[in-house]
């Protein structure tokens, strides 16, 4: 037992007894992210993993790093906390595995402003349930408490994620040709973007977040704080079968933003609105905002959290593979020559 206390520190408003419980009632949680790898314990000052290696030429490191943003707020105001640390490793991890890389460690940061030990480790259980989705190990975090400069049940959830993969295996846009195929990959809804707007127009601090919405089929509430989707393994599986040339994540942005991210001069992806199945959740966004489409689409992903990039010919192979994972996926363009990066129409 630790005899770590001190009266002054916590007549400021740090109490480190309850950070030491939460700890241990996480601990749990993080025993279902350990994977082959793993040397340290959660607790040192420093995660250690030993990656393997094997049949790599050039083993490089992709890391990635983000944030649950303002959509934490909804978790706060409906006193749910154990999935927006799914979104946290959702943000990172999908990110990597745009490289072509696996995700093999993650690490977590916990502002918040009263250490509430039982609050912790709930948001802790979600950052592990994200890193088993995604096949990485939660090896450490840090949990600060914030008196004085955030309200008493505020938080901030962020993370950190690294990945591995041989360089020869880098995904590489320069490989791209007019004819490629766009498939995108289904979201969940908002994801983990747009929360500012989304708690502008509907008025989260004063609406009914338990009301239900026929076109929903579920309240406001759960609806928004749907967890984001992890893409890592059926992405990692179809880069196995098929020739992919690229992936854009579509976060905060929306497609104007993200997709143009891997697409080489001189081409342009072609993308037909109409064969995108748009989620619910955007539908009355966009009617109880009175938001543009041109907005929308420069904001959220509109029903499409992935766009992979694949050749004509294998197109059919990844179709294949996405569905064996669980990804109903489905073409929404093509790769043509042209300097606009990216068009919708």
């Amino acid at each position: 037992m630790s005899k770590s206390h001190s009266a002054s520190y916590a007549a400021a408003g740090v109490n480190i007894e309850a950070g030491y419980e939460g700890v241990r009632l996480m601990k749990k949680h993080v025993a279902r992210t350990m994977i082959p790898g793993v040397v340290s314990d959660i607790g040192g000052f420093g995660g250690l993993f030993t990656p393997d290696v094997a049949g790599m030429i050039t083993p490089t490191l992709v890391m990635g790093t983000d944030g649950v943003g303002t959509k934490q707020r909804l978790a706060q105001l409906m006193d749910k906390h154990d999935t927006v640390g799914i979104d946290c490793v959702a943000m990172c991890v999908n990110d990597i595995v745009c490289c072509g890389a696996k995700p093999i460690a993650f690490l977590d940061y916990i502002a918040i402003g009263k250490n509430d030990p039982e609050k912790v480790a709930t948001l802790v259980s979600g950052v592990a349930e994200g890193c088993v989705q995604s096949g990485c190990a939660l090896i450490g975090g840090e949990t600060a408490e914030h008196p004085g400069t955030m309200e008493a049940d505020d938080y901030d959830l962020a993370g950190f994620a690294v990945g591995i993969v041989d360089k020869e295996k880098v995904l590489d846009p320069a490989r791209m040709t007019a004819g490629d195929v766009v498939i995108a990959l289904p979201s969940s809804g908002c994801h983990s973007n747009g929360y500012s707007l989304v708690r502008k127009v509907f008025d989260v601090e004063n609406a009914d977040l338990n009301q239900y919405y026929d076109e929903l089929g579920t309240t406001l509430g759960e609806a928004l704080l749907t967890p984001t989707i992890i893409y890592v393994k059926p992405v990692l599986a179809a880069i196995e079968a098929a020739e992919i040339h690229g992936i854009s994540h579509i976060t905060g942005g929306g497609f104007y933003e993200n997709i143009p991210r891997c697409i080489p001069d001189g081409l342009c992806a072609k993308i037909d609105k109409s064969a995108i199945k748009v989620s619910p959740i955007f539908n009355l966004l966009q009617k109880v905002g009175d938001i543009p489409e041109r907005d929308m689409y420069n904001t959220y992903n509109m029903g499409v959290g992935m766009a992979v990039i694949v050749t004509k010919e294998t197109a059919d192979k990844a179709m294949e593979v996405f569905k064996a994972e669980g990804c109903d996926a489905y073409v929404i363009g093509e790769i043509i020559e042209g300097e606009d990066k990216i068009i919708l129409e």
